[in-house]
C-alpha cells in the first residue's frame, strides 16, 4: 500500500469530521480491501447468486457517502464499518428476493468451522442476522464481536481494540457468542440467556 498508515488514519479522522473530500481520498487506498471483505462475505454464499465483489465495494462506498462522515479511530475501524454495511447490504437483498419468511430457495451461508465448530453446515443468512440481532438485544457486546471477527475478519487484538475490552474478555465473549449463536441457529435449547 503506497499510502501510509498514518495518512490513511489522518484521511478517516477528517471524512469522521465531514469532510466529504478526505473520502473520496481515502476510497482508492483502501478498495482493494473492500473489496476483499466483499469477497469474504460473497464467498460464504452459496454458487449462483448475482452479486459481485466490485458491486457491493461500490455500493458500501455509495452508503458511505450518503452518511456524512461516521466517526472512526483507524483504518481497522473504518474496514470494520465497511463490514457492517456490506452485511446489511447483503440482508437487504436476501430480503428483496424474497426469501424472508416465504420458504422458497433461500440464500445460503456456509458457517465456517470458526463460527460453528462443524464442517460444511449452512444457514439462511436472514436467519443469522436475526439470530445476531437476538444476541444484541441479549448482549450487544457479544453481538458486536461476532461482526468484528467472523464479517469484518479481524483479529482478537483488533476486536479488542475496537471495543476497548482486553483480548481475554474478547476471546472469552467470542467462544460464547459461538455457542450460543450455535443454540440459537440449530434450534437447541438454553439460547435465553448469555
Amino acid at each position: 500500500m503506497a499510502a501510509g498508515i498514518q495518512d490513511i488514519s489522518a484521511l478517516v479522522a477528517a471524512w469522521g469530521k465531514g469532510d466529504e473530500q478526505a473520502l473520496s481520498n481515502l476510497i482508492p487506498l483502501l478498495y482493494t480491501e473492500l473489496r476483499r471483505i466483499a469477497r469474504r462475505h460473497l464467498g460464504r454464499w452459496r454458487p449462483g447468486h448475482t452479486l459481485e465483489s466490485a458491486a457491493l465495494a461500490n455500493e458500501a462506498y455509495l452508503k458511505l457517502i450518503r452518511a456524512g462522515g461516521v466517526r472512526c479511530e483507524n483504518r481497522v475501524h473504518f474496514l470494520s464499518l465497511c463490514s457492517q454495511i456490506i452485511r446489511r447490504i447483503l440482508v437487504d437483498h436476501a430480503r428483496n428476493r424474497g426469501y424472508a419468511k416465504r420458504g422458497g430457495d433461500a440464500l445460503r451461508v456456509p458457517l465456517d468451522e470458526a463460527l460453528l465448530g462443524m464442517r460444511n453446515r449452512g444457514i439462511d443468512m436472514l436467519a443469522l442476522n436475526e439470530a445476531l440481532d437476538s444476541l444484541a438485544r441479549i448482549d450487544a457486546r457479544k453481538s458486536r464481536v461476532v461482526e468484528l471477527r467472523y464479517f469484518g475478519g479481524l483479529t482478537i487484538e483488533e476486536t479488542a481494540g475496537i471495543l476497548g475490552i482486553s483480548p481475554e474478555t474478547a476471546k472469552r465473549d467470542w467462544r460464547m457468542a459461538k455457542a450460543w449463536l450455535f443454540a440459537a441457529l440449530t434450534g437447541e435449547q438454553g439460547t435465553q440467556r448469555i
